[in-house]
């Protein structure tokens, strides 16, 4: 179970009426419990709880109590012998109306209402295996409104089901960002009144729904009416409260799904919800994924955390206006022109999703600005950073829409925070009407006009915030400043690119290289990102799959980037990109920084601290995380500190040294591979083991000393290997097998159903051994030699009947580090 899934039981948990005897099973099933864990927990063959309770090994000590008595029955259960020796995480007492729980391994409590444990689900995520917890605690609210807007969304599309076909997914997408606007405002003072549109829909609004899609309606067309204009528009009494929002947020139709009584129960559960608590930045990625049908089975779990957004926007520019800042110390006119600078600011992603990148971009900047102001007597100033200098392209119009609304409501609580909610009221409606974050295809807009470096790009000409166009249509306040370009581009290798990916790197590349089809799709971005800077002085930083930075897309990519005046300013080298999935599943990347403007130190970091060998010594420091940065004076492709060396593929090695090949390939369906117990069930006499049956080899069985076999059979001995019967079932089962295949090749080779489909050696020569793939910690380069009668499969690379000095380069250190510098990887594992 993910964390939304999580949330949901556990909320449906505390709705139901307490039973103490169930509690304890259903909590534990809340986060995962498979039903026979549980049945072996009832019957207590694997309950040890010494209290009264139900204990699992390993996680947590659960008891009920008595009325009253729930902090008496939490520090018993702390004090358990049992809780010590079942090594439990977690304590938890509840009477069903007090709720306390004790995680103790770092101490941190809970304690609140029953009701109200839903709140803390965060803290409990280990006894489901979900090992970023703090993320996830410090953004459970995010979590509960993207859990409950899910199913709100989905019982709507069940009783709405025009709403989901492609003709009204718009207007269903638009509908649901109008409500989380009017959830946001209700709770943070917006809206007069406390829960303004969740009391209206109450009181007016049938408990059998029959009417909420026509209070809903009146309610955003009273928010498109200006006050001055409502007697004209003959609102009812009770939409007068509601306040003119402008911005096009609530213009165009107001027509609204119909409710049913679950969906409109829906509604009102998420209007409950305290939406003070948002957090932009991380929301919208969440909530992106409510309108993604293929992205709604991860719900919740693919965002991008606030620490990794940092690392790519703290190098590309934050930590210098930090450092300015720094520098400025009290000096007023300093100080005065960093705000001046800062003002003039673009920040541009090309692939912004939902916009956390601009929203932490924006945010970061403003408590910079604040510090500005402070030190200057001018605590309390309106801000001089436009939200509309933080631009973005986006594919999806739903995103794009929850991008610019994520913005708004950043920009609004930076105006709570810093100025007073007061202040901020004032000046928060009506909304702009400026469109500043436009929907398509990045690889196919014109980024200079999008984000236009001179501010005199196209001009606004529209009144609606959130109707969807093909270009921006708004100006920089400011012209002149600084852009900087960044993002998280979609990475896709080039086997799983759609023909129309294809077409996108085709209308970039071609004519500047012949090898674009080996590209990764986010090379697009880099490339984009180049020609932009070829107009205007450009930072850029994407975060990137490795692969962009190794192997065969080296040579492909980079010369062309250098070539129009960008060097790599600072780099992140491989990390895994972690997701809030359950194990913390996640894909290996870079962040690599490129400009034209470079100075002449270069950063780059690393988590490991390691010290480079030679007499050059760089200067370096580690972050509280452990991440390693040092200074050095020159970052290539391969992001190693050192010279701008572009590696190229040849066909043919510079001396007579011996061809590594792939193993044989046995498309065989199983039936050829063997394990021991398999070999001894053919009933083979020793004559015939000896002549049909060889140990095979890939990666793992070579690395982890595992045992295969594989049938081996010569042709000149079939006849022979056909008259023992286990043996002829097998390669009848291998015929069978290769006939039903839909690969012409496979088909072919069902003529020969007892060899391999693809061999590469007779089976009588010497073999040198090399895994495919092998770990990045060991210290060489896993190699074995094997004598004559030793099969490599496909899974490892081999050399055969090569002179055993071959074994002294490939074993190398030294080529060791080349395949750690140049070549391929799988996540950060030497292939």
């Amino acid at each position: 179970m993910n964390a939304v899934e999580i949330e949901a039981a556990i909320s449906a948990l505390a709705e139901q009426s307490f039973d103490g005897v169930e509690f304890p099973f259903a909590f534990l099933e809340a986060f995962g419990n498979k039903a026979t864990t549980i049945k072996r927990l009832r019957t207590g063959s694997t309950n040890k709880s010494d209290v009264g309770g139900l204990l699992q090994t390993n996680n947590i000590h659960i008891a009920v109590a008595e009325s009253g008595a729930v902090s008496k029955t939490l520090e018993a259960l702390k004090a358990s012998p049992a809780t010590s020796r079942a090594k439990a995480k977690f304590i938890l007492a509840t009477d069903g109306k007090d709720f306390e729980a004790e995680d103790l391994q770092s101490g941190e409590t809970v304690a609140c209402a029953y009701q109200d444990f839903p709140d803390h689900f965060g803290f409990f995520l280990p006894l489901a295996g979900i090992s970023t917890v703090k993320q996830i605690s410090d953004n459970a609210f995010d979590i509960r409104a993207t859990s409950r807007l899910n199913r709100l969304y989905l019982e709507l599309l069940k009783d709405n089901p025009d709403w989901g076909s492609e003709a009204q997914r718009h207007e269903m997408n638009h509908f649901m960002a109008r409500l989380i606007f009017c959830f946001f405002a209700e709770d943070t003072d917006i809206f007069s009144g406390t829960d303004l549109f969740t009391d209206t829909i109450t009181k007016m609004s049938a408990r059998d729904s029959a009417n909420t899609h026509e209070v809903i309606g009146e309610i955003f067309r009273a928010m498109n009416t200006a006050h001055d204009q409502r007697e004209k528009a003959k609102l009812p009494r009770w939409a007068n409260g509601f306040p003119y929002v402008n911005g096009g947020l609530f213009s165009g139709s107001v027509e609204v799904p119909r409710f049913s009584k679950i969906s409109r129960s829906y509604l009102l559960h998420i209007g409950s919800l305290d939406w003070t608590q948002i957090n932009p930045d991380i929301f919208g990625s969440m909530i992106q994924a409510v309108a993604d049908e293929e992205e709604r089975g991860a719900l919740g779990m693919h965002y991008t955390s606030v620490p990794n957004i940092l690392k790519v926007l703290n190098p590309l520019f934050l930590d210098d206006l930090r450092e300015q800042l720094e520098q400025a110390g009290d000096n007023s006119r300093k100080l005065l022109n960093l705000r001046n600078r800062m003002a003039r600011i673009r920040v541009f992603d090309p692939a912004c999703g939902s916009g956390n990148f601009l929203v932490i971009a924006y945010k970061q900047m403003r408590e910079i600005e604040n510090t500005i102001n402070e030190r200057r007597g001018e605590t309390g100033r309106k801000s001089d950073i436009p939200l509309t200098n933080f631009r973005g392209i986006e594919l999806r119009d739903f995103s794009a829409e929850i991008a610019r609304l994520a913005l708004i409501i950043a920009e609004y609580q930076c105006d709570v925070r810093y100025r007073g909610q007061k202040e901020a009221l004032q000046e928060f409606l009506p909304l702009d009407a400026e469109n500043w974050i436009t929907q398509g295809n990045a690889l196919r807009r014109d980024w200079l006009s999008i984000c236009p470096p001179t501010g005199t790009g196209v001009k606004h000409h529209s009144d609606d915030l959130f109707e969807e166009t093909n270009q921006a249509e708004i100006d920089f306040e400011n012209e002149g400043g600084e852009t900087y370009i960044c993002g998280n581009p979609p990475y896709l290798g080039s086997t799983w690119q759609s023909a129309e990916q294809k077409q996108d790197l085709k209308r970039i590349f071609e004519g500047r290289t012949k090898s674009w089809k080996s590209l990764d799709y986010v090379a697009g971005w880099f490339m984009k990102a180049a020609d932009y800077g070829l107009h205007t002085p450009t930072a850029s930083a994407f975060v990137s799959t490795n692969s962009i930075c190794q192997g065969q897309q080296v040579p492909i990519l980079w010369p062309l980037i250098f070539e129009s005046g960008h060097e790599i300013s600072f780099a992140h080298v491989s990390f895994k990109w972690a997701n809030l999935a359950s194990h913390n599943a996640g894909v290996t990347v870079v962040i690599v920084g490129f400009s034209n403007q470079v100075g002449q130190v270069r950063r780059l970091y690393s988590k490991e601290n390691v010290k480079y060998d030679g007499t050059a010594r760089y200067d370096e420091s580690i972050s509280h995380d452990g991440t390693v940065r040092r200074d050095v004076p020159n970052i290539n492709a391969y992001l190693a500190a050192a010279p701008n060396v572009i590696v190229r593929k040849v066909s043919n090695p510079l001396t007579e040294v011996a061809e590594m090949k792939f193993g044989n390939k046995p498309v065989d369906g199983g039936n050829l591979l063997l394990s021991s117990d398999e070999v001894k069930g053919l009933g083979l006499n020793k004559d015939q083991e000896i002549k049909f049956i060889r140990r095979i080899y890939g990666s793992a069985e070579f690395i982890r000393g595992l045992e295969r076999y594989c049938l081996w059979i010569q042709d000149h001995d079939l006849d022979e290997a056909m008259q023992i019967e286990p043996v002829r079932l097998q390669i009848e089962k291998v015929r069978v097998m290769r006939l039903s295949s839909t690969k012409s090749a496979t088909v072919e080779s069902a003529g020969s159903p007892h060899k391999f489909g693809e061999v590469r050696q007779s089976g009588n020569e010497s073999v040198a051994i090399i895994p495919s793939v092998s770990s990045e910690t060991r210290q060489y380069l896993p190699f074995g030699y094997s004598p004559s009668g030793t099969i490599v499969s496909n899974l490892a690379f081999a050399l055969y009947d090569a002179p055993l000095w071959n074994m002294a380069l490939i074993a190398s250190r030294l080529h060791l580090v080349w395949i750690a510098t140049v070549c391929g990887k799988m996540k950060t594992d030497f292939r």
